[in-house]
């Protein structure tokens, strides 16, 4: 095998060619003088997503393309409020790409490519963020000097010290703060520190997990499955985090499956502290007992601000356990696709890359009311609202903040929050 570490630009021409002549990982491995593995690990690092249709053909990735009787020139994909994907199987298996597909030219769902000039290109961004070393913006910074200059400057704890005791809205390693020293980042200096910790360099990086191991005792995705098997009838609640722009506001978004009823909160950081200050905030709104009856079971993602169960689960002051929270697998989304599929409809109003800074929580409010009236098939032509205040009440729904929308004045579309 080669001792070169890194694949040229030629070595992934030579892999996008003979991709498309559909050879395997190992035919390509033995040309490059590379393990099949490291051909793998590129192609499926490195792909290009193309919703484009085939020859003759626009592009239409519903499961109810042939037999929809709005198909043809008068379906219309953004807007409809039947639309499910469908994505091809042979995308999850090798060569997981569709370079060397017979039917790449007349199928219409969302394509994976491998392109060499885009592969290498992703390449050396990855390079270049590495070798500047961390990404952080202004607004986190202004964050940490929130918290963490009072405590060191002016009371004269240590990192150490600050961190574990606000481990709930600090996502941050002691190595990662003393890093931002260093660059001269935050506001404390290395003069501040009642003890400067040197930290030996490394040449390999550290695999870092976003949720503490021990969260997960107890928690996995299997132990979730086996609970649903002895306990079927449980109402499951799915939880989940839908981000504005980095570094800016962020919404929680808690989701009853069962009637696809959905709650959103602003939080002004993606921390933990923030998810377990609205979980207190549940359960003082809506009382111990519909709060325990609301909240069953809870199955939300890897998320570092989920990394805190206890505090979830029970109620500290009085030792009482309210739910039981399990986690799904990492980059394992459609283990609680309900869910992300309501966030599509809530992308409708807040697009990918919208601020979520100059909203407020009634404007969210506001929002989740359209949503919430928005009738579903799959509820027999009913709104999550009706079937949701039917379930735990219209009082409840009242106290959550949430009005029923006339049908013919739900707006789904970004004017709704216009200012």
């Amino acid at each position: 095998m080669s001792n070169h570490k890194h694949l040229s630009f030629d070595d992934r021409l030579t892999i996008e060619k003979n991709l498309y002549l559909s050879q395997s990982f190992k035919y390509i491995g033995r040309i490059l003088d590379k393990d099949c593995t490291t051909i793998s690990k590129e192609i499926r690092n490195h792909y290009i997503i193309k919703n484009t249709g085939g020859v003759g053909r626009r592009f239409n990735n519903c499961i109810y393309r042939k037999t929809c009787p709005n198909r043809g020139k008068n379906c219309n994909l953004m807007n409809c409020s039947e639309f499910k994907e469908e994505k091809c199987s042979l995308l999850t298996k090798p060569p997981y790409v569709c370079n060397g597909c017979k039917n790449r030219t007349t199928c219409t769902l969302t394509k994976h490519f491998y392109e060499a000039d885009f592969a290498f290109r992703e390449y050396l961004d990855v390079l270049t963020e590495a070798r500047q070393g961390l990404l952080i913006d202004q607004s986190e910074i202004e964050y940490l000097n929130s918290i963490l200059v009072p405590l060191i400057k002016e009371q004269g704890q240590s990192i150490h010290h600050a961190l574990i005791n606000n481990k709930n809205k600090i996502m941050y390693s002691d190595k990662t703060i003393y890093k931002l020293i260093d660059l001269g980042l935050l506001q404390v200096r290395n003069i501040d520190l009642p003890r400067k910790v040197r930290f030996r360099q490394r040449k390999k990086e550290i695999t870092v997990y976003k949720v503490d191991k021990n969260c997960l005792i107890g928690r996995t995705y299997e132990d979730f499955l086996k609970y649903m098997h002895d306990n079927p009838d449980t109402p499951i609640v799915q939880m989940d985090t839908v981000e504005g722009i980095k570094g800016g506001k962020v919404l929680l978004t808690i989701h009853f499956v069962t009637c696809s009823f959905m709650l959103a909160f602003l939080r002004d950081h993606n921390d933990a502290q923030s998810v377990i200050d609205i979980f207190r905030y549940l359960q003082k709104l809506l009382g111990i007992d519909k709060f325990k009856e609301m909240f069953v079971l809870i199955l939300t993602d890897n998320g570092p601000e989920f990394s805190n169960p206890l505090e979830i689960e029970f109620d500290l002051n009085t030792g009482e356990k309210r739910t039981q929270i399990f986690y799904c697998n990492p980059s394992s989304p459609f283990e609680k696709g309900s869910c992300e599929v309501n966030h599509e409809l809530l992308r409708r109003v807040l697009p990918k890359g919208t601020s979520f800074d100059h909203l407020t929580q009634e404007d969210i409010n506001l929002m989740m009311s359209h949503i919430n009236s928005y009738k579903r098939k799959k509820l027999n032509n009913e709104s999550p609202y009706s079937i949701f205040s039917t379930i735990y009440g219209k009082d409840t729904i009242d106290k959550l903040g949430i009005q029923d929308i006339e049908p013919n004045k739900v707006n789904l579309s970004t004017k709704l929050l216009k200012k």
